[in-house]
């Protein structure tokens, strides 16, 4: 077992995650991690399990190595028990309840039971959620049987939350991005896929398995103008199987499939500046979890969210609490298709789902203003890292 040696003058912060659905929470710890590291120049260890697929989107990483260092963010193996000694620093994050090992929580109660130091802010980062009741819990604190609180956090889309992950320079860097059409055909280029007019419609495609996917997939062929679905390899391009009539294991990135005026072209992963480059460039987004679907919002552009399914559909219930605000000041028009897409999507429909698309493409131009709209209101002056650094200075 590793020496734990308590520090109590250390000013770094510690982030552990565990890696679900294999992008999702990596994805919103790694941007957490390196927001807070770039911006306020804290010292951030961030504690992995799953190094493999946290190299999906940090190519350069080496799963093989314990402990590395990228973006001044130092990252490490998590095992259990760790594997090096365990320093205490200011602040301690456990992603998503993903719980802290027990050396951690031994440190932090030796510094606890000393005078002389100081305690770590201990802080459960939850998912985003857009439900009424977050307000009432968010900052509220746990008092655990040895004393030591452990402060709730939960991100959200008003003042009263713990805001939205959001880079200060990503909305001006997205805005100059999207001013020139010769950036998106680059990025294309890049990525191996051919065939693509400036002036062709673009949808990018990550989501969770689905029926209601292929259903589209079938109307967009019958499409008057050019479309192209760019798929990566995984749970989206599982639910076409049947639609390519091929075992899509086998399919390599640069591939494409022609059915009628739709183009499927097989996407290579990216890191995580690749693929908001890729949300920037695309007109029309379908995003899953918590990650894609913030940064689809930063994108500007209309978007599916497919939601991860939970027990007795509560994932709906989640879904419903975030189309409301989404939708608060849009004209019925085009609040309603655009809703009863996403609900479309989220349930396998495929008759709904086909039939909502159709009516949301005669809004498309007042969904894509409101889209461009969106993420000053959803920021609400501040965002996730901002507020959870002063939320440590003030507890």
């Amino acid at each position: 077992m590793p020496t734990i040696k308590p520090n109590p003058t250390a000013k770094h912060w510690d982030i552990f995650c565990t890696v679900v659905d294999n992008y999702g929470d990596i994805g919103v710890t790694w941007r957490l991690a390196k927001q807070l590291a770039a911006e306020y120049l804290l010292p951030v260890n961030l504690w992995v399990d799953d190094l493999h697929s946290f190299s999906h989107i940090l190519p350069t990483l080496n799963p093989s190595l314990p402990q590395q260092t990228f973006n001044g963010v130092n990252i490490f193996q998590w095992n259990n028990p760790l594997d090096t000694s365990y320093n205490a620093g200011q602040v301690v994050i456990e992603a998503f309840a993903c719980e802290l090992p027990e050396q951690v929580k031994t440190v932090i109660e030796q510094l606890h039971q000393c005078p002389q130091s100081q305690t770590p802010h201990w802080i459960n980062l939850e998912y985003l959620s857009a439900e009424e009741w977050v307000e009432g819990c968010h900052g509220l604190p746990s008092t655990q049987m040895n004393g030591i609180k452990k402060w709730f956090y939960f991100p959200g889309f008003t003042h009263n939350t713990g805001g939205l992950i959001c880079e200060k320079h990503i909305l001006n860097d997205r805005i100059q991005w999207q001013a020139n059409p010769n950036n998106k055909m680059a990025l294309f280029a890049d990525l191996g896929l051919h065939g693509i007019k400036v002036n062709d419609s673009v949808i990018s495609v990550f989501s969770y398995e689905t029926e209601a996917l292929p259903a589209l997939i079938h109307h967009w062929q019958t499409s008057a103008t050019a479309i192209h679905a760019l798929v990566p390899k995984g749970r989206s391009l599982t639910s076409l199987a049947s639609v390519l009539n091929c075992d899509t294991q086998n399919l390599i990135p640069g591939q494409q499939f022609s059915i009628g005026n739709l183009t499927v072209h097989i996407l290579p992963m990216t890191d995580q500046i690749g693929f908001d480059r890729l949300l920037w460039s695309a007109d029309f987004n379908i995003v899953r979890g918590e990650d894609s679907f913030l940064r689809a919002q930063w994108a500007a552009k209309p978007f599916i969210w497919h939601i991860y399914p939970q027990e007795d559909d509560y994932h709906l219930v989640k879904l419903e609490a975030f189309m409301k605000i989404y939708c608060d000041n849009l004209p019925a028009e085009i609040a309603t298709p655009w809703r009863e897409v996403n609900l479309a999507f989220n349930q396998g429909d495929q008759n709904a789902i086909v039939s909502y698309w159709q009516q949301l493409n005669s809004v498309i131009l007042p969904l894509q203003q409101h889209a461009i709209n969106w993420p000053n209101n959803a920021l609400n002056d501040a965002d996730l890292a901002s507020r959870l650094v002063q939320f440590v200075k003030n507890s």
